[in-house]
């Protein structure tokens, strides 16, 4: 869009990514329209890590319109597109000259190849010409709306090759065997001559190679271990729709692996696409805890790639203090624009990453996690505990909390971390230290798993530090925490009584009623009859949409369907609350909230992005997309395996 001068220029929006199409295998993907050409939609791209190396990319024939039919999935990593080439038929009305064009996508690479096939009984000849043009425009500036390309070179092509470079450490090559290369600008294009035996087809192909100096992350080092086929089979029968979900949602986990260089055979996963393909503390872990049943694996080394980044010291500019479990990882510093916040390569601010770090070490534990591996981590353990007991607690009240030492960093730090996510029911924004309702649970939950870590370790955990907690004095900190809980956290509202969602600075309850609830089911930071009313509370119209449980209540005055925290439905908090649910043995408001996921997952064509509008099911038939979510998203896939559990239970 131009800017006419002496006019205010048009604010820059988030690309939306609901109706483009991915292909993907972490760190690289493909966002494309539904024919495979890329260019027109905001978000088009072939990107490697931070980086969209190359921003159009478009497919002709020279003696033909190309009519794309079909688009055909094949797993995460390949799809493959079907057209007609009506130019170069006969005029009856059976098309016989068809074009197909296989994409396929793994780590640093994408390919396709192209086949024209005929029917006539004469042969064909024309020519195939693609286009492509190098972008390096920094992820982050695309998410903004302000992409700026950063094109260094564009070297003089070979007989079938190109080669392009960016300013900042990025490069790409362009093999097209056969074809005769050119560069044009700033524009590289293949053209092939194809020639098509009466009755047969050609086939030409062409790959593209992508590298870049600063990436953090590599792929995942072997494939994923389980078999996300027969996995699907074991549920087809009882719930087709969840066979089908399972299926689509494990091979999208398998591709969204990632590893750190200097331990390549520890893999985590990746947040999600397309902004995310990197490791993200809060993410990796409850995908990982989430996906336990199926694999206690990546569990472990997600325990491990995190440990070994555990903080070391106190530093407000990185949010990092001693036993922190981190937030994110990034190549380079994230500036989010017109925000104010600047966000270091190694970032802290995540106020539930470390108790969470122990909660999943304990259910690895008790899952079958080899002791030798727990044994390697309690002194991580022990720094993690004593995290919770020493630091956690910015304001001496007792409860964890965060608050933003720079005015760089993110206001809040829970998973709800957008700027407006904790409201009070009014609509007025809560004030800082926030201490959230599902943290304390974390934290109850993780000091009394990692008092039986101790002592299922004695000595080893005792020696695994010299200040390691005794179990008895963790016991009696939860106990502590789990009264002043009950005092403090407790409201009452039109809507009933609940838990509210955080205190404020003042300590008040903020009395929202939230799914923030649904994550202190199962911990033991509630009594059962406390968990049965909140179960009851989460799966009444208010909350439950018929599509999973929304994130904030239809009676606050906050509430909005398309709010991205106040509102909307994100399948893994719906998950989670099921989760809990189970555990503390409410099977029928699980399995109603599962019923919802598996409308969802339906409604989604079975990959379920990050989350979707609050509307109502008896409204719409169909999930509302929030156009601009992540799809997928990690956390959103594992639900999926919670569903199977809860289904099983």
């Amino acid at each position: 869009m131009s800017h006419v001068p002496g006019t205010t220029p048009p604010t820059p929006l988030q690309p939306l990514l609901d109706d483009a199409t991915i292909v993907f295998r972490a760190p690289t993907q493909t966002w494309s329209g539904p024919h495979g050409d890329l260019g027109v939609a905001p978000i088009h791209g072939l990107y490697h890590g931070d980086v969209r190396h190359v921003r159009a990319l478009s497919l002709s024939c020279e003696d033909s319109p190309v009519e794309w039919i079909s688009a055909a999935p094949d797993g995460p990593d390949r799809l493959v597109f079907g057209g007609l080439l009506r130019g170069l038929d006969d005029p009856t009305p059976d098309p016989k000259v068809r074009i197909a064009r296989d994409r396929r996508v793994s780590s640093g690479r994408v390919t396709e190849t192209i086949t024209v096939a005929s029917r006539l009984p004469t042969p064909l000849r024309t020519t195939l010409t693609l286009r492509l043009t190098p972008d390096f425009a920094p992820l982050h500036d695309v998410k903004a709306g302000i992409p700026a390309p950063r094109v260094a070179d564009i070297g003089s092509p070979s007989t079938d090759a190109a080669t392009a470079a960016s300013t900042a450490g990025q490069r790409l090559s362009v093999h097209a065997p056969g074809a005769a290369v050119a560069v044009d600008g700033g524009e590289v294009a293949a053209s092939w001559p194809v020639e098509v035996p009466p009755g047969g087809r050609a086939e030409v192909t062409w790959s593209l190679e992508l590298e870049d100096d600063a990436l953090v992350v590599r792929e995942a080092p072997s494939p994923a271990p389980w078999d996300a086929g027969e996995l699907a089979a074991e549920v087809a029968v009882r719930e087709p729709r969840l066979a089908r979900w399972l299926e689509t949602a494990l091979g999208d986990l398998d591709a969204l692996r990632l590893s750190l260089p200097e331990h390549p055979d520890d893999d985590f996963f990746a947040a999600g696409a397309p902004w995310f393909f990197t490791l993200f503390g809060r993410d990796a872990l409850w995908a990982a805890r989430l996906v336990l049943p199926v694999d206690a694996g990546i569990a472990a080394s997600t325990l491990r790639v995190l440990a070994r980044l555990q903080g070391s010291k106190d530093d407000p500019d990185t949010a990092q203090e001693p036993g922190k479990i981190l937030h994110e990882l990034r190549a380079t510093t994230l500036e989010m624009p017109g925000e104010g916040i600047v966000l270091p390569p190694l970032y802290y601010g995540s106020v539930d990453s470390t108790p969470l770090w122990v909660c999943v070490l304990a259910d690895a534990w008790r899952a079958g996690m080899p002791d030798a591996e727990v044994r390697d981590l309690l002194p991580a353990l022990v720094r993690a505990l004593r995290w919770i007991l020493d630091h956690g607690d910015s304001d001496g009240d007792g409860f964890l909390d965060y608050v933003d030492r720079t005015g760089r960093g993110l206001a809040n730090q829970g998973w709800k971390d957008s700027g407006d996510s904790i409201q009070w029911r009014d609509g007025r924004l809560a004030e800082g230290p926030i201490a959230l309702c599902e943290v304390q649970a974390y934290a109850y939950e993780a000091v009394m798993s990692g008092a039986d870590l101790l002592d299922a370790f004695g000595d080893e955990g005792r020696d695994a530090s010299p200040d390691a907690p005794a179990p008895d004095e963790l016991r009696a900190w939860a106990a502590r925490l789990r009264e002043r809980f009950a005092a403090a956290f407790w409201v009452e509202t039109p809507e009933g009584r609940y838990p509210a969602i955080a205190l404020d600075r003042e300590k008040r309850p903020v009395d929202t009623l939230t799914s923030n609830i649904g994550h202190l089911l199962g911990t033991g930071l509630l009594d059962p009859q406390e968990e049965e009313h909140v179960a009851e509370l989460l799966v009444s119209p208010a909350m439950a949409s018929g599509f999973g449980i929304r994130t904030m209540s239809t009676g606050a005055a906050g509430y909005w369907p398309l709010s991205y925290h106040g509102g909307s439905v994100w399948t893994h908090d719906s998950a989670i609350c099921a989760h809990g649910m189970a555990r503390a043995g409410l099977r029928e408001p699980a399995r109603r909230v599962v019923d919802g996921l598996l409308a969802a997952a339906e409604g989604f064509g079975y990959r379920v992005p990050e989350l979707h509008a609050g509307d109502a099911s008896v409204d719409t038939s169909r999930p509302t997309p929030y156009p601009a979510a992540c799809r997928p998203q990690a956390w959103s896939a594992a639900a999926a395996v919670t569903c199977r559990e809860v289904l099983r239970g």
